[in-house]
């Protein structure tokens, strides 16, 4: 049985905030459901083990998972909350003596070269422009408005009788982009807060608002919500008032794929 666990669920600081004595930092800072790290996903299927994205927190993911070994990596974009755990885990093939495999789009992958050019030493870059196939999956990455931050990647994954889409840092996407989010068995989208009030300009992902409004358009059979910030309490989740296919999700959430 093919199955996917939410590792991280975090946006990009994490919960809690070091800074901050909200309700849900409080929480989390006790080791509450509310604490979250950077958003990240484990897919298990027939080809092995490979994790979406490797964020800053992808040590203590993996020590809470008790994996103590990993093979494939899956990077959306070249931002730090999604690749500051690479070093580490070419650490971890350096002293397993062997080649992690990072797999990217070309541009990213570009990226990574210029933030950390001693990587491949340790690690096999593979471009994945065109798609590639991982156990049964077909998958193929497709750029996405990541609104003032420029741009990243979401992948959709599909073999026969089941789609699903890894899309964690978005908002306003256009026609074309949204094109891939049609016929979904299970969509995964980052919202950071219920609704946002900072200037349209200055954002980056979705607010839950306006990604029900893109639920509703694309009809997915199921949506998790991930990449949340300290503005959602898990807790309290009924006063979102979300529709019965849409939730949020916690880390160590496990879904079959089937």
């Amino acid at each position: 049985m093919d199955r996917l666990t939410f590792l991280g669920t975090g946006d990009s600081m994490g919960v809690p905030r070091v800074y901050c004595d909200c309700e849900v930092c409080t929480e989390a800072r006790t080791g509450g459901l509310n604490r979250r790290t950077r958003s990240s996903v484990l897919l298990e299927c027939g080809g092995g083990q490979m994790i979406i994205d490797c964020g800053p927190t992808w040590g203590s993911q993996m020590e809470r998972m008790r994996m103590r070994d990993l093979d494939h990596l899956l990077i959306t974009h070249a931002h730090y909350d999604h690749i500051g755990g690479l070093p580490e885990y070419a650490d971890l093939c350096r002293w397993r003596r062997k080649k992690g495999h990072v797999y990217a789009p070309a541009e990213v992958l570009q990226s990574l070269r210029g933030f950390f050019p001693w990587l491949e030493n340790q690690l096999v870059y593979q471009e994945v422009d065109d798609g590639f196939s991982f156990g049964e999956w077909r998958i193929f990455p497709w750029r996405v408005c990541h609104g003032r931050n420029g741009f990243s990647y979401a992948y959709h994954f599909s073999k026969p009788g089941y789609q699903w889409v890894y899309c964690p840092d978005s908002i306003r996407l256009s026609p074309e982009e949204k094109r891939p989010l049609e016929n979904l068995q299970l969509l995964i989208l980052g919202t950071n807060f219920y609704k946002e009030e900072a200037d349209p300009d200055t954002r980056s992902v979705y607010d839950i608002v306006e990604a029900l409004q893109l639920v509703e358009e694309m009809n997915p059979e199921r949506v998790f919500f991930t990449h949340l910030s300290h503005g959602i309490d898990l807790n309290e989740s009924e006063r979102y008032e979300l529709p019965e296919r849409c939730k949020l999700a916690h880390e160590g959430l496990r879904l079959e794929l089937c």
